[in-house]
């Protein structure tokens, strides 16, 4: 059975990452990028489906860390016998990708367990592996994996195990290095060399963060994370690591995060360029233009992380599911949906872009103005929003709002630009849509928005309106939807993103409280000078982080649990802001009211 969701760490090249349990097993791992097949997939499954673990033998006591300011762990084993520490690290990637694990004694003599069991394409195959003087060699359909050991490895029962003490002062690394099949493998790395490299490479990293808040230590792991995220030769960043973790355990809300949406653009770019990141964000920028070339009517919610379009659905029925809950998924569907909210991300990122000084890119007008005159065509239509719905399509209040950011951002854009632009025809279609949403988005009744025209139902989304600015944080409909969805929404102190008994999302009802919309909450309540409460709320947020620092997509406040995928790079994103937006206002800057707004 794989760990708790909140038991595993990120280690990462840029390229793809993996999952370390807190004891000691990679049960997660996709090569050579993230959205590729699974070679360590007992995250989903059973150990049969693939991990690496190193362990000492016999009970044991585990403590952990990150090096400061890098993705290098420690993981620290204490039993009777003594102490060793296990070093697992990615090198930044150059050529082939590489994982490096370095076992030091600390104190006493330790014995070890190494239980290698490589299964390409998700756990479904058993490679052709082959023994070589310091390590073995395995091969299966296009994927070769070269280990290279300090240890003598030997087969047993379609595995690779060895077994090993470790005294004090005494060191063993192992290497494991993906190729193409086809290929003759790379030649081997220094494994002490390529650590000392690794630690410098991110701490040059680090050192560009120039955010300085009473919270910086939790930003700065964030904004690690983040990176860690990010697939380096297109810029695009992955939602999450992992697929199919669920939303509730042993349901079916199970869902592929390894691609990049262009929804999570403006969020992101504020994050980054609010705390230094100026060629991260330039480098995200350009992959969003990339992605959503071609015809507007094609643009998509989702997209691969070097911008490709299709990404097919399937199941793979010989997962069992993180905790039984099946069905593992790979792909996502929801790249075919019609999301109006995404043309209003858009168009606020890169207008964020151009306020922020980010070298200007040729095209990006061209391509906006195009991307306008179709939503002229269609924000008056259903769509299935930004909680990518599997049931009929509605008219989202979340999605229209979004498309008033969209006609607002392309107003401020020409005045910000000072171009020759129809900005009367722009202005008219953001007082349509504004008067529209107004009209039959809000409810007097419950005295608050509502999730879409018509429904008697919440949504945390509503709690966007104040920050994109589609109504100042003092009106009364926007006090009353906060008191509303703070009454209605709220669970163990933390928000849900909608009810779900409603079935307005075509599954069946359950689902952990959705991190993005309680850090949301922070930010409205900050926008209202609520700062105690705001500060409250994103203490409490911050103590659910692992013991490495880390965020999944929702949490179970009853089990005291985290679920969905993991580590989910919106929620990181989302703490960011917040912290940033929270300093502002405990510092009595200026940057209250402005600073979410100015993320989209």
């Amino acid at each position: 059975m794989s760990a708790r969701i909140e038991d595993y760490a990120l280690i990462g090249d840029c390229h793809s990452g993996a999952l370390v349990s807190r004891e000691g097993s990679i049960d997660w791992l996709c090569l050579p990028r993230f959205d590729s097949g699974a070679c360590f997939a007992a995250l989903l499954g059973t150990c049969d489906h693939g991990r690496w673990q190193i362990r000492p033998v016999g009970e044991y006591q585990v403590t952990r860390h990150y090096r400061d300011n890098t993705l290098i762990l420690e993981t620290e084993f204490t039993t009777a016998d003594g102490s060793v520490t296990v070093i697992d690290f990615m090198p930044p990637r150059t050529t082939h990708p590489h994982v490096v694990r370095i076992v030091v004694g600390k104190s006493g003599r330790v014995p070890m367990n190494f239980e290698f069991i490589i299964r390409p394409d998700y756990g479904s195959l058993i490679p052709w592996v082959q023994r070589f003087d310091g390590g073995i060699r395995a091969i299966a359909g296009p994927d070769g994996f070269h280990m290279r050991s300090d240890v003598e490895l030997h087969g047993e029962n379609f595995k690779t195990v060895a077994d090993f003490d470790v005294e004090a002062g005494q060191s063993y690394s192992f290497v494991m290095t993906w190729f193409p099949s086809h290929m003759t493998p790379p030649d081997d790395i220094d494994a002490n060399l390529a650590l000392d490299e690794t630690e410098e490479w991110w701490r040059c990293w680090a050192q560009k963060s120039d955010y300085k808040g009473r919270w910086r230590n939790a930003v700065m792991r964030s904004l690690i994370t983040l990176k860690g995220l990010t697939y380096g030769p297109t810029g695009g960043i992955v939602a999450a690591l992992t697929t199919s973790l669920p939303e509730l355990f042993g349901g079916s809300r199970n869902w592929d995060y390894r691609y990049c949406w262009p929804r999570d653009a403006a969020f992101t770019l504020f994050a980054l360029l609010q705390s230094g990141y100026v060629q991260e964000a330039a480098a995200w920028r350009d992959w969003l233009l990339r992605a959503v070339a071609g015809r507007p009517a094609q643009i998509q919610s989702i997209y691969g992380v070097a911008g490709e379009h299709r990404l097919q659905e399937l199941e793979l029925p010989w997962l069992p599911g993180y905790e039984n809950s099946s069905p593992v998924r790979i792909g996502n569907g929801a790249f075919a949906q019609l999301q109006i909210d995404v043309y209003g991300e858009l168009m606020a990122a890169l207008y964020l872009a151009r306020k922020k000084g980010l070298p200007p890119d040729e095209d990006s007008w061209p391509v906006q103005r195009v991307l306008m005159e179709h939503l002229e065509t269609i924000w008056s239509e259903p769509d299935e929003g930004i909680w990518e719905i599997r049931g009929p399509r509605q008219h989202f209040t979340h999605s229209k709002v979004l498309a008033w950011v969209a006609a607002d951002r392309a107003v401020k854009t020409i005045e910000l630009m000072g171009w020759d632009e129809p900005i009367d025809r722009w202005i008219k279609l953001r007082n349509a849509i504004h008067d529209d949403v107004c009209q039959h988005g809000f409810d007097p009744k419950m005295n608050s928005f509502v999730q879409a025209y018509g429904a008697a139902h919440l949504d945390a989304s509503l709690l966007v309106l104040p920050l994109v600015g589609f109504l100042p944080p003092s009106d009364p409909r926007i006090i009353g939807t906060l008191e509303a969805v703070q009454r209605v929404l709220m669970d163990g102190g933390l928000v849900q993103r909608y009810d779900t008994d409603s079935r307005v999302d075509g599954l069946h009802p359950g689902e952990g409280k959705f991190l993005l919309c309680s850090f949301w909450l922070v930010d409205n309540l900050t926008q209202q000078g609520r700062h105690r409460e705001a500060l409250e709320l994103f203490e409490r947020l911050l103590s659910i982080r692992n013991d490495v620092g880390l965020l999944s997509e929702e949490y179970d406040p009853v089990a005291n649990r985290m679920v969905g995928n993991f580590p989910q790079a919106l929620s990181h994103v989302a703490m960011i802001n917040s912290a940033q937006n929270l300093s502002a206002a405990l510092e009595d800057r200026d940057g209250v009211q402005k600073s979410y707004e100015q993320c989209h």
